[in-house]
């Protein structure tokens, strides 16, 4: 092989390796700012066909209804606490911060945070639902499916939820 052609093939060498150390790193970064979608009865049930459930310590996105009589407001610090619901269960949110002028109960939200123990969402930011015109598709399906009773009807459940 003449010096030339040598050349040549370890410059595409070093820029194959460089491409694909380049996307290596560039998936790993991502890796940590992806927030998956669940409603609350995918976190107590699982998700999908192999019924997979979230872990403690995972960053994710719950959606559904701010279940009646469950806002509990700390009359000292900013630190609001509430339950989130669907058809399938109830999962309690933690939120420190001001929330949305939109949030009441009985409204639609999505919280974004980290799983804790006992199946409690530690909230970093809370969004409120403003209209109906315009829903996320993965959000709008979930509720649709998800949101077919009043919430009395998950009151029970919770309570039999938190004991196991």
């Amino acid at each position: 092989m003449n010096p030339r052609r040598k050349s040549r093939l370890y410059l595409a060498i070093v820029v194959l390796i460089g491409i694909a150390l380049t996307a290596t790193l560039m998936l790993y970064a991502l890796r940590s700012n992806i927030d998956l979608f669940y409603t609350p009865g995918e976190i107590l049930q699982g998700k999908g066909e192999n019924h997979e459930k979230p872990e403690v310590g995972q960053r994710l996105r719950i959606g559904g209804m701010v279940m009646p009589g469950s806002v509990k407001r700390d009359p000292n610090t900013l630190q609001v606490s509430f339950k989130i619901y669907d058809a399938r269960g109830a999962i309690g949110v933690t939120y420190t911060g001001i929330l949305p002028d939109l949030f009441r109960e009985g409204q639609g939200v999505v919280a974004q945070g980290v799983l804790g123990e006992g199946n409690v969402v530690n909230a970093r930011e809370v969004l409120a639902k403003h209209d109906e015109k315009y829903t996320p598709p993965e959000v709008a399906d979930a509720m649709k499916e998800n949101h077919k009773g009043p919430a009395e009807a998950y009151n029970a459940p919770q309570a039999e939820g938190a004991k196991s």
